[in-house]
């Protein structure tokens, strides 16, 4: 099964609606804009960042045009040591993507739940759709933000919520 797969499957056990489009392989959120395809709600980015013993590990989801500063804006408000990008194998390991594919459907390789999860407070504010790559950056997935919760919470994975 592709990861993509999993990721609709997981969904559709917890009866989650979601919408799915599909496009030529991308890589950044310039090159996501430049497809011209994201009108149905607010696209996401999102980084996979490590603390300095490497033994907490972060999928951190905003809006695709914020910017934080990783120290000031996301490792303050955590309260935890200094943190800094996964590598990709650290990022294939915990949470079995590839660059390019980063999203919080990746806990669905993270069986113990080590990953946290953390999202940008205003996502929570948004009535509209939110989208992220379904593990796969051939596609974006469109859903609420209050179904992608649902998601996390039925993967056990811890959720926190931090101004970026």
């Amino acid at each position: 099964m592709t990861q993509q797969e999993m990721v609709y499957k997981a969904l559709d056990e917890l009866g989650i609606e979601y919408k799915v489009i599909h496009h030529e392989a991308v890589h950044t959120i310039e090159e996501m804009d430049a497809l011209g395809i994201f009108t149905d709600g607010e696209l996401c980015k999102n980084l996979f960042l490590r603390n300095a013993n490497g033994k907490t590990h972060y999928v951190v989801s905003m809006m695709k045009d914020k910017h934080p500063d990783i120290q000031q804006d996301i490792r303050s408000q955590l309260g935890c040591s200094r943190l800094s990008f996964g590598s990709d194998e650290r990022l294939m390991k915990h949470m079995g993507l590839t660059p390019g594919a980063v999203s919080p459907f990746g806990i669905l390789n993270d069986p113990e739940a080590e990953v946290n999860v953390v999202f940008d407070s205003e996502l929570k504010t948004l009535d509209g759709l939110v989208g992220f790559h379904p593990n796969d950056n051939t596609a974006f997935l469109w859903l609420k933000f209050s179904d992608l919760l649902k998601f996390i919470k039925s993967r056990g994975n811890d959720v926190y919520y931090i101004n970026i």
